[in-house]
């Protein structure tokens, strides 16, 4: 399977760049998993395609600011560092601008010595592992200093950085929103749960790799990064009775997908559980949990549309596609989204 299949034309203009003024006002391309119909509505439209009993899974992930600039207090020279992830204690991983000039053992100061880091390590794709020290709060410390680490093709400022937030953000860890749940708000999701639908979330906190592009010719050798999740009781239950009882199973976006698929394929069923995963899914991956799923159209040659082709097919994908790029649908994070429903 050839990482050029996935691959697409997309004018740079269909890019959003600014979240809707309303977030359930998005456009919504409905399309049947198996046969490819497809019809065109509005995100707030999706309540007509959720029944009683069902379960609508989130990610209830919060983005940190996880974007500093800072500078070499030997060298006078500006640095940018993006937080990759948590280590230990408090060394992350980190991506640092310019790399090369952070050497071993390279100090950085952020916002006038209120933050300081050094390089402790080095890892084999160039990535730094800084060792922070701070008095008070780490995340008081970022909340104040640090940046949203918006996608790199969003190139407009974001004045309100609640904006790259879902609303039902919770658990703080994450480099990148998990922006199929941007679309939501608490009023459309009061509709869903008055509807008789269980509403019900888990954690999985997304990490940079999200925007790495796949550089190999084979898919199947592409090295995937790993996510931490978290399984609540209450959504393994919650799972486990819906599907007892014949109902549908939907996933918000590829890390709910991820996160569902990776207990299942640990334990054989849904279960409480938290843990690391790297599950890489393309076509030819059978899904045992997830029914239907809400995503946002992806990136060209991305695993994220490896993994949508995966649940439906590849042709279906690749035609919905050209489709949304003739209809004008928005792309990518702050874009417009996809209903994949089972028949």
């Amino acid at each position: 399977m050839k990482t050029d299949d996935f691959d697409f034309d997309l004018d740079e203009d269909l890019i959003a760049q600014h979240p809707m003024k309303n977030r359930d006002e998005s456009r919504l391309m409905v399309m049947n998993r198996t046969s490819g119909e497809i019809s065109h509505k509005r995100f707030y439209d999706i309540v007509d395609y959720l029944e009683p009993g069902d379960v609508l899974v989130l990610n209830d992930t919060r983005v940190i600011p996880a974007r500093l600039f800072g500078n070499r207090p030997d060298k006078d020279e500006k640095i940018e560092v993006l937080l990759v992830k948590r280590e230990e204690d408090d060394v992350w991983e980190t991506l640092v601008k310019p790399g090369k000039k952070m050497k071993l053992g390279s100090n950085i100061t952020f916002g006038d010595g209120l933050l300081k880091g050094k390089v402790v390590d080095i890892n084999d794709e160039g990535n730094r592992f800084i060792k922070f020290l701070y008095e008070g709060i780490f995340e008081e410390i970022l909340d104040e200093l640090g940046n949203m680490p918006l996608p790199p093709y969003i190139t407009e400022k974001l004045e309100d950085k609640e904006r790259y937030q879902t609303v039902y953000a919770k658990h703080e860890g994450s480099a990148a929103a998990p922006t199929a749940g941007l679309h939501f708000t608490k009023e459309l999701l009061k509709r869903i749960e008055e509807k008789g639908v269980i509403v019900k979330f888990v954690t999985l906190h997304v990490g940079l790799g999200t925007f790495r592009p796949v550089k190999v010719d084979d898919v199947e050798k592409h090295n995937m990064h790993s996510e931490m999740y978290i399984m609540p009781k209450d959504t393994a239950d919650a799972i486990n009775e819906a599907k007892k009882n014949g109902k549908k199973i939907i996933a918000v976006g590829t890390t709910c997908i991820r996160t569902l698929e990776s207990v299942y394929k640990k334990h054989g069923d849904i279960r409480e559980d938290s843990g690391w995963t790297d599950i890489f899914i393309y076509p030819g991956f059978e899904f045992k949990v997830v029914d239907s799923l809400i995503t946002n159209f992806h990136l060209p040659k991305s695993t994220l549309l490896m993994l949508v082709s995966a649940f439906s097919t590849k042709e279906n994908i690749l035609r919905a596609y050209d489709i949304a790029v003739k209809e004008r649908y928005r792309f990518f994070s702050f874009g417009d989204a996809m209903f994949i429903k089972r028949d």
